[in-house]
């Protein structure tokens, strides 16, 4: 029986068997945007349209399996905040540039996001330049969690409808998390865990607070995965540090999902092995992405199926410059059968891309990956 998205895209979460393998490649960002026809600020600065419905659309367009990630669903009421002021300028070059003061009681914290016409938004200042002194500001920002708005929850659930899943995240300590904070970007981070351990330990504190917090907040409202977001943690740092400061948080919000009865993805690009093992043997985490191939990551899906396949489903791998960007249709075919082969049996696979596919991705090469899973992905038991 044809199942819908959604009941597809679950049991393979779940590390089950559905009808047949479930096709999501990682298109999150550029290619809806594209898709628009608009510059990418109105979509990143002005919410015109939100990313969520971009993506919506452009699941459509393909005939994917939707990924539905409500990154701005809910917002989180704490304890105390500082005045935060915001303003927009037109720079050289065509971009828009934001600058973000929030004025604690120690002290001013700046930022600065520059928007373009057609690519995703950066950091191009960020608020910690000196961390002893910019500490005490910092602290302000994390005051307790004491409620929350889920403002665009039911709005977003219902756009998604069948079409696929609807998730909620959290981030969680570590370098993926500090590098948007730090002057000096990861390496900044970096340096600051060695030069000053007993503040980092203090942050990660907080930043597993949160996690914690609003991961309770988002079980609460049901969504049909919560995800975690972790791009790049194992890249840019060691094991030694993830286990340090991503795995403590990793391990409580696993756990609650689990006791709630809702699945849990992982997001963590570039390198995975490691983090598979520690992932696999600590925590209750149901299916990690996007297990990317060299020279991007780690992964080769028949191994990673070997060691990690009975304790975690896996999404990913094609790569996203050399098959899906350059390659042509014929050679998306070949890469999708192998992945197919490689991690489809018994179920517990997502068919899908390395992290974000880029801007100029060919909409032939996805629509040839979405024919593979709908033919060659089925399942015969």
């Amino acid at each position: 029986m044809e199942l819908t998205s959604k009941e597809r895209v679950l049991l393979a979460v779940k590390n089950q068997e559905p009808d047949r393998v479930p096709v999501m490649p990682d298109f999150s960002n550029m290619i809806p945007c594209r898709l628009t026809g608009r510059p990418f600020w109105d979509i990143y600065l002005h919410g015109t349209p939100t990313l969520y419905h971009a993506y919506a659309d452009a699941a459509e367009y393909f005939g994917i399996d939707g990924w539905y990630q409500g990154y701005d669903a809910v917002r989180f009421i704490r304890e105390s905040e500082p005045e935060t002021a915001s303003r927009t300028e037109r720079v050289p070059c065509d971009r828009i540039l934001e600058t973000v003061t929030h004025r604690t009681s120690k002290g001013d914290l700046t930022e600065a996001v520059t928007y373009f016409r057609a690519d995703p938004p950066t950091k191009t200042e960020k608020m910690v330049k000196d961390l002893p002194k910019d500490f005490p500001k910092i602290r302000e920002l994390y005051a307790p969690i004491t409620g929350f708005d889920p403002v665009r929850v039911e709005e977003y659930r219902a756009r998604a409808g069948d079409g696929g899943i609807f998730t909620l995240g959290v981030g969680y300590p570590g370098i993926q998390y500090w590098h948007e904070y730090f002057s000096g970007n990861a390496a900044g981070a970096i340096y600051a865990v060695y030069d000053h351990p007993d503040i980092m330990d203090e942050w990660a504190g907080l930043i597993e607070r949160d996690c914690v917090r609003m991961a309770e907040i988002m079980l609460s409202l049901k969504p049909d995965a919560l995800v975690l977001g972790g791009s790049g943690t194992l890249t840019l740092a060691s094991p030694e540090l993830v286990q340090r400061y991503a795995m403590p948080a990793i391990i409580k919000v696993t756990r609650m999902a689990k006791q709630a009865g809702i699945p849990t993805m992982l997001h963590s690009c570039g390198t995975t092995m490691a983090f598979a093992e520690m992932l696999a043997a600590q925590s209750d985490l149901d299916c990690l992405n996007p297990l990317e191939p060299p020279p991007m990551g780690d992964v080769e899906l028949k191994r990673f199926k070997q060691l990690y396949g009975k304790r975690l489903s896996m999404m990913g791998n094609l790569h996203t410059t050399d098959v899906m960007l350059n390659g042509s249709p014929e050679d998306v075919e070949a890469a999708a059968r192998k992945a197919i082969d490689d991690a489809g049996e018994g179920g517990g696979f997502l068919l899908s891309t390395g992290d974000q596919c880029g801007l100029h991705t060919p909409d032939a090469n996805l629509f040839k990956l979405v024919e593979v899973a709908k033919t060659y992905g089925r399942y015969r038991s």
